[in-house]
């Protein structure tokens, strides 16, 4: 699945998700602001000489002062690490797909799929993209790809899914085994550019407090934010949860354009200082769509950078109330430094600052592998009392990263030894997508949506499932998470029939934290 329904049981591997993204989403913010590649002219035959010259552009461009005689002497990576966690060296090929990245060369023929039994399962079909208009369904089953069979073979999840992106105007050929058909079907397939809002969903809680989900900033968050504004409006919304919970970040002028939807006339949303770069403001323009209604922003742990700007601006304003849990604390800019053979240094050059002059970035001077452990740590210290006690005095923090002003603490009540090996094996998404999908309509699963669990002879069922898929099975266990079981069952579901929309639908009705933001909002 694409999200997990319980953040904190995969906070392990969501972690490194948000750290990797954190590396470029500081550049994609300079790029966004009109800055341009810095040009290196390279002349180095090995890598002691291109580390010389990497020490060069350091002393001309670092966010801090630096001690040249602590990196002289090291390889390229551990000179890099001694400096920040996200300054980082790319070889060719990595700084190659950066660029096609930073390029917004996102092209394909819109799906989404998961790996179930070794076959590709259409999960998701983008309406208006390449696959839709060929006539691909959601739950079309893909066994070839061109000649090339990916069904029942046990490869790599690249080797399955790779074959089927390419450039824009290429064509690909899918054999698809659909459901009451007798003979697989042929799809010619030209790929191109397909867009995918970021706005995962949009929707009414209750009659006057609307809900929007932003998975990231990208280059038309703020018109689809608009858009979706508009519709709650006209439905009633004059409250809204922002919900910024797993948004690794994306271009800064997404958040400030968002920001200019919600904060008043010459505001500060933030500001950039580096040793090397002047301080830099960015203002609201005012007359948004919604300056004035009651606001709650949520976020956790994985809200990260462009996530923390906006965040960090509407707590520093009193514009809204923040709720959950600490962010990340990504708050270091990059720019690109790229070699003669194709190589790239995405180097630190400033810090990002909120309008009351809180550094986002957690500290990391304990060195880049307590810095990597750190969200793990955070995770598992999480007593109620410290956070607590942090979050009355969210506004002075200085830990790095936003804290909430109302803390919520993560809800472990059934996460257990069971529960977690049926994530790692991946049975409960299997089950549903292999099993339950069969047994439910899309039209039944959104009507009785609030109300709807899946039943008892679906659970026995399950358990059946797992013992084949040689799961141990300790009863104790098994009653302590059903309950959790029983939801995600019923969530995994929803996505399935009702896209991500429906999958926060039915998320939400047992969120501590959406709870929590509608309790704030009266």
């Amino acid at each position: 699945m694409k999200k997990s329904t319980r953040e904190n049981v995969f906070v392990a591997l969501t972690y490194s998700v948000t750290l990797i993204a954190g590396m470029f989403l500081g550049y994609k913010f300079l790029k966004d602001q009109g800055y341009t590649f810095t040009k290196v002219t390279q002349y180095a035959h090995n890598n002691s000489d291109k580390a010389e010259e990497i020490m060069h552009i350091i002393r001309k461009n670092y966010v801090d002062e630096v001690n040249p005689d602590t990196l002289t002497h090291l390889p390229i990576d551990s000179m890099l690490h001694k400096l920040d966690p996200h300054s980082v060296y790319l070889p060719p090929t990595k700084a190659s797909e950066f660029a096609r990245e930073m390029a917004g060369n996102f092209e394909g023929i819109g799906i989404e799929y998961y790996i179930l039994k070794d076959t590709l399962l259409v999960t998701n079909v983008v309406r208006g993209g390449p696959a839709y208009l060929s006539g691909i369904r959601q739950g079309d089953k893909i066994l070839k790809v061109d000649t090339f069979e990916v069904s029942g073979k046990a490869l790599p999840r690249e080797q399955m899914t790779g074959r089927i992106k390419g450039r824009k105007g290429t064509a690909v050929k899918l054999t698809l085994l659909r459901q009451g058909l007798a003979e697989p079907l042929v799809l010619n397939i030209k790929r191109s550019r397909v867009r995918v809002s970021t706005i995962d969903a949009a929707y009414m809680l209750n009659n006057e407090t609307g809900y929007v989900r932003i998975s990231r900033f990208g280059a038309e968050t703020d018109k689809d934010f608009v858009d979706a504004i508009k519709s709650l409006k006209a439905s009633g919304m004059t409250k809204m949860v922002l919900d910024l919970r797993d948004n690794g970040g994306g271009y800064l002028t997404a958040a400030t354009a968002l920001a200019n939807q919600i904060l008043h006339e010459n505001a500060l949303i933030v500001y950039t200082e580096g040793k090397h770069e002047p301080r830099t403001e960015y203002i609201a323009t005012g007359g948004g769509e919604f300056e004035n209604g009651k606001l709650a922003v949520l976020i956790n742990e994985n809200s990260a950078s462009a996530s923390e700007i906006l965040a960090g601006a509407v707590q520093d304003l009193n514009r809204g109330v923040i709720i959950g849990r600490r962010s990340f604390g990504k708050g270091l800019v990059q720019e690109q430094f790229p070699f003669g053979d194709g190589s790239a240094l995405n180097l630190t050059i400033a810090r990002y600052y909120t309008p009351s002059g809180r550094s986002i970035q957690k500290p990391y001077s304990r060195g880049y592998q307590a810095y990597q452990q750190e969200l793990n740590r955070r995770v598992r210290d999480s007593a109620v009392s410290k956070h607590l006690k942090d979050s009355i005095n969210a506004k002075r923090f200085t830990g790095g990263g936003i804290q909430p002003d109302i803390y919520v603490q993560p809800d472990t009540l059934g996460f257990n030894q069971f529960y977690a090996g049926l994530a790692e094996k991946k049975v409960l998404s299997d089950f549903v997508y292999d099993v339950l999908s069969g047994r439910y309509t899309a039209n039944y699963v959104e009507e009785n949506l609030v109300n709807f669990n899946v039943s008892e002879t679906d659970f026995k069922d399950f358990i059946r499932y797992a013992l084949k898929r040689e799961v141990i099975i300790d009863p104790r266990q098994l009653a302590a998470s059903k309950p959790l079981i029983i939801n995600d069952m019923k969530v995994l579901l929803a996505k399935y029939y009702l896209g991500s929309a429906g999958y926060y639908k039915a998320l939400n009705l047992s969120d501590p934290i959406v709870k929590q933001a509608l309790t704030a909002l009266e």
